[in-house]
């Protein structure tokens, strides 16, 4: 098969981040893995739906350990390879770790698609790792009816400065450090409806690392950091104000997105992720609407691939925060508040 025939998302019934089991789902599915391994070494297991599993290496320093992966969101192998490198290497700084190595987990449809294209996927991910100054060691690949790309990735955090999903105080602010829209852009695709300059902003989006985190992990005054992902950011807001319970307020006139009109016309031609509708579904309960409009609804819904990282922020160091974000060339605004509640999240509008 010619490289330039290759379309990877014809070969997928999902989409990156989008592809992951719905949370009502997998709350079902962790239910039967029963409570967290008796081990006093281990900080963070799965007991917390935190980004990655956190070890005490018994120094000040423990292991932190997270694995991602998932189907095609875009066409091309290369910049596949790369949005799912980034995106596996996020839970590492999520955590304000500093990612050490990576294993590469390949699945592979030997029967439809060339190795030669696999090939590409992989140097897409040696090139992401190559720029968060880590090696691509190794890895593992399987026969599979689709193609799946991710890593294994370790890192290593200073227990003092260890940043966790939960941890957010009423009176917090709210910060996201990358734009939302993506699983709106990549369906576009998926469609044949896509603007190229949609696609591509949506590609360097999901490539650019959350570096970040580990230049906020000393920052005391950030109590609760999480990267968002597939359940969107009013899902993975959740898991935040419930691990605290407190009330997450977004002001959707302050989230950051990609070209707002372009996804406003992306949602009026019908250009919405099946994971939408399935975190829609799974949480939307215990999201509280307001006058918010369907769009941003959607919006908070969305299935983020690679997407930024969420914090809640002291107000006493909301500038140096900001400061921080802005120098990374991150978005340095706050996108809403923390308050006293029961673990939901609220649309203002």
């Amino acid at each position: 098969m010619k490289e330039e025939e290759v379309k990877l998302t014809r070969y997928s019934h999902g989409a990156g981040c989008g592809c992951k089991i719905a949370p009502g789902v997998l709350d079902r599915i962790l239910g039967e893995l029963g409570a967290q391994a008796d081990d006093p070494m281990l900080i963070v297991g799965h007991g917390a739906r935190d980004d990655a599993a956190v070890y005490d290496l018994g120094d000040g320093t423990a292991a932190v350990s997270t694995t991602d992966f998932f189907m095609p969101i875009v066409d091309d192998p290369h910049a596949f390879g790369r949005i799912a490198a980034a995106n596996a290497i996020s839970d590492i700084y999520a955590m304000g770790g500093r990612p050490l190595m990576a294993i590469a987990i390949l699945g592979w449809p030997v029967d439809k698609l060339d190795p030669e294209v696999a090939g590409k996927v992989l140097e897409g991910g040696r090139s992401i790792c190559a720029e968060a100054g880590i090696p691509l060691a190794g890895g593992h690949s399987i026969d599979s009816p689709e193609p799946i790309f991710g890593l294994a990735v370790t890192g290593r955090v200073n227990i003092a400065q260890l940043k966790k999903n939960g941890g957010a105080r009423a009176g917090d602010v709210l910060f996201l450090t990358k734009p939302l829209g993506v699983g709106m852009v990549t369906t576009a695709q998926k469609k044949g409806l896509v603007e190229a300059q949609h696609l591509e902003a949506a590609e360097r989006n999901m490539t650019r690392l959350n570096s970040v985190g580990a230049s906020l992990a000393p920052i005391d005054g950030v109590h609760a950091m999480t990267d968002v992902t597939g359940f969107g950011l009013a899902g993975h807001g959740l898991e935040m104000a419930r691990a605290t319970g407190v009330d997450l307020v977004l002001d959707v006139r302050s989230l950051p997105t990609l070209d707002r009109s372009a996804l406003v016309g992306y949602h009026a031609k019908g250009c919405i992720p099946g994971g939408t509708r399935r975190n829609e579904a799974s949480y939307g309960a215990h999201v509280d609407a307001g006058s918010a409009t369907d769009f941003d609804l959607d919006l908070v819904c969305d299935p983020q691939t690679s997407g930024g990282l969420l914090l809640s922020v002291d107000r006493a160091s909301r500038d140096r925060v900001a400061k921080v974000l802005l120098d990374a060339g991150c978005h340095p605004h706050p996108i809403g508040e923390v308050v006293a509640g029961e673990g939901r999240v609220r649309l203002r509008s």
